[in-house]
């Protein structure tokens, strides 16, 4: 599947910023960045957004992506949507507990933007 539109779900606008960057540059797929995991959820749920992926960070104030990741598989016409858990994490068991709660891939936040290229590089994008 080709996904058209992206959503990236993360607290910290920097890392949002970078993924867009890098993003542009390997796809011409609509990119959304929302940083509160609640405001997300609310958009979804009431179809403000509609996206083919979300790439979620793990570590956020208020809602941590676990708790995301759980409440969305909850939801009919959301649990669908595949997740790829973005983020700092390298535990094998966060990423068991993720896959678990039903993300459909982990990607471990590269250290610089050429991997992150790399990385995007490899999921099947378009407008």
């Amino acid at each position: 599947m080709a996904y058209k539109n992206i959503l990236q779900i993360d607290d910290d606008s920097d890392d949002c910023e970078l993924f867009m960057e890098a993003l542009e540059l390997v796809s011409t797929a609509t990119y959304t960045a929302i940083y509160d995991p609640v405001e997300a959820l609310r958009k979804l749920m009431q179809k403000e957004i509609s996206p083919d992926v979300i790439f979620l960070d793990l570590n956020m104030p208020i809602m941590s992506g676990l708790e995301f990741l759980t409440e969305i598989k909850k939801k009919e016409g959301l649990k669908e949507i595949p997740i790829i858990i973005f983020s700092t994490s390298q535990l094998d068991d966060i990423i068991m507990e993720a896959k678990a709660h039903g993300a459909d891939d982990f990607i471990s936040k590269p250290n610089n933007f050429n991997d992150l290229k790399k990385i995007l590089s490899q999921y099947s994008f378009s407008a």
